[in-house]
Order: C-alpha cells, then structure tokens, then sequence
C-alpha cells in the first residue's frame, strides 16, 4: 500500500475495547519490560521471556503480575506474540516457537536492524529484504511490525485518550490485514492512534533512519513522513 498524506489508514475513534488477551513477550529489554507494564495494568494475562531464563524475571513479575516462562513457553495459548529482541538474536530463538498459540497469531516485531550491534546481515544488505522480511523467514511466521520506532518510555508516559489532541499515532505494517487489525486495536488501547503502513515489503518506510523513526507526532505527521521515506538505506546503518 502506498501512503499519501491525503488517504491515511488511520484509527477508529472510540472503537470499543476487546476482551482481555492471553500475551506473549520474548525478549525483556526496555520495549519488553514497558510492555509487559502496560498490558498487564490493561488486564491482558502476559507471559515474559528473555534469554537469561525466568528466574531473572523475577522483579518484573512482581511488579506487574506477569508470568516469567522460558522463551519456548511464552507463546503458549496467545493471541498476540511481541518478538523484541536485538536482531542478531532472531536466529537463535527456539525452533517452534509459536506451535503452541492460539488460532490467528499475531505475531509483532519490534526490531530494528543496527549493523554495529547486530553484524552485517546478508539478507537485509544484498538482498535488500526489510529487516521485519528478514525476521519473518528467521521464524517462520508473519509478522506485524510495530513499536520499532517508539521510545521505550513513551509507552508509559505518552499514551493518551482517543480525541486527545497530544495523542501519538505509531505507524504499523503487515501482510495478514486480520493479523493487523489485532495489532492496531492493542496500540489504540495502549493509548495511541495508528498509520497503516503497508505491507512488510513497504516496512522499509519506518525503518531507522526514516522520518517516521522516533517521531513523536500525530496521524497527519506521521502518514506525511511515511510518504516521505526513501528506500535507500542511510550509511550510518548498512553494515
């Protein structure tokens, strides 16, 4: 889907909240960790897995009520999977990792590829696969991408009320529009407003570097800065 500043795909207002969901997040970073808060306080059951295993989790757990499993478990049951762990790591989480979840996974991606950090990957760098293309043939599942461009501290301290005129929209893209739609509605309870941006293949729109990349604005700047981007991918992140 091409983006234009004159038809965004944007949130439904007041759309009504769902019930409460069984969660898995793999990977316990900043992203992770804020999640887990604000999902559980929403009253959605989340599991949270890392690599160092659940008994590292523990402080979270008591905080937030969450249930720290290995990363195998975290998906059990679920509906919606968050994957937020560095990019150098994807290949490594376990094999089957989603045979256990529920019917119609969601399966969200949060990553972002940083050369410096993750190494040069081939099939990002010479075959010019999106970095969320890439994760989805690492874990073979679709996935939805979303939050990779979101301060990890946003999510607990700009969420805002559906109208308000300092609610944030977060751009989010993905191939299985039902899978999509479940992502969306999550952030849009999360408190912000959502941009469709395409399909995986259109994902490169909201990669590091892009306009939209750590944008703290609403559904008109963000749908202006996707249809902004380049697909040329800036040199301080090629590998």
């Amino acid at each position: 889907m091409e983006v234009s500043p004159e038809t965004p795909a944007t949130s439904t207002p007041g759309r009504a909240r769902r019930a409460d969901m069984k969660i898995g997040i793999i990977g316990a970073g900043n992203i992770g960790g804020n999640l887990t808060r604000r999902l559980t306080a929403l009253g959605h059951d989340v599991s949270v897995a890392n690599s160092r295993g659940p008994h590292t989790l523990k402080e979270l757990a008591d905080e937030t009520g969450a249930t720290p499993v290995r990363a195998e478990e975290a998906a059990r049951g679920a509906e919606i999977a968050v994957v937020t762990v560095p990019l150098k790591a994807v290949p490594d989480l376990p094999s089957g990792l989603f045979d256990e979840a529920a019917d119609g996974l969601a399966v969200i991606d949060t990553g972002n590829y940083y050369p410096q950090r993750d190494g040069r990957i081939a099939g990002i760098e010479d075959e010019g696969l999106t970095e969320s293309r890439w994760t989805a043939r690492q874990i073979g599942h679709p996935v939805v991408k979303a939050f990779n461009g979101t301060y990890a501290q946003d999510l607990l301290d700009r969420h805002r009320p559906a109208g308000d005129p300092e609610r944030m929209a977060l751009p989010v893209a993905g191939d299985d529009e039902a899978a999509k739609r479940k992502v969306r509605d999550l952030i849009e309870e999360l408190g912000f407003d959502t941009v469709d941006a395409g399909g995986i293949d259109d994902s490169w729109r909201q990669q590091p570097g892009t306009p939209v990349y750590g944008l703290r604005g609403g559904v008109d700047a963000v749908t202006r800065a996707l249809a902004e981007a380049s697909p040329e991918r800036p040199e301080e992140f090629r590998g």
